[in-house]
């Protein structure tokens, strides 16, 4: 009878945990469908408090190659993808300037960092694609 308990109880655990898992990777995949543009916001455009962020260090050519890399792709990216809002043409234009300018970057071209400073313009494009959040 020990014997049954265990193997039930292992059963039932175990069921528990693969619905657990299953239920919030589904949650996780249909919740947000631009989660990979916020979390590449999220990483590059915000840092901790008293800490500049990675798009910030890029600005002042403080950034690492490895970083700078990485910014870059995530821009590449965006541009491949579909805005949350907001027309597409605008959308492209934007993002592909911000690559064009983190690219610049990489590679270290004269007058890159004014470049992107210029290409980052965060007002612009929150104003036309980021929805907006409802008051709390």
């Amino acid at each position: 009878m020990k014997a049954l308990s265990k193997i039930l109880i292992t059963t039932v655990a175990g069921a528990a945990l693969t619905l657990t898992f299953f239920s919030a990777y589904a949650a996780d995949a249909g919740d947000n469908k631009d989660s990979a543009t916020k979390a590449f916001m999220k990483k590059y455009h915000k840092a901790p408090r008293g800490t500049d962020p990675v798009a910030k260090r890029a600005q002042d050519g403080k950034a690492t190659p490895q970083e700078l890399k990485e910014l870059a792709a995530g821009y590449h990216a965006m541009a491949k993808d579909k805005p949350p809002q907001g027309d597409m043409a605008s959308w492209k234009e934007k993002t592909t300037k911000l690559a064009a300018a983190a690219d610049a970057l990489v590679k270290g071209e004269p007058g890159a960092p004014e470049r992107y400073k210029e290409a980052v313009a965060c007002k612009a494009c929150h104003d036309a694609h980021k929805p907006k959040q409802p008051p709390q």
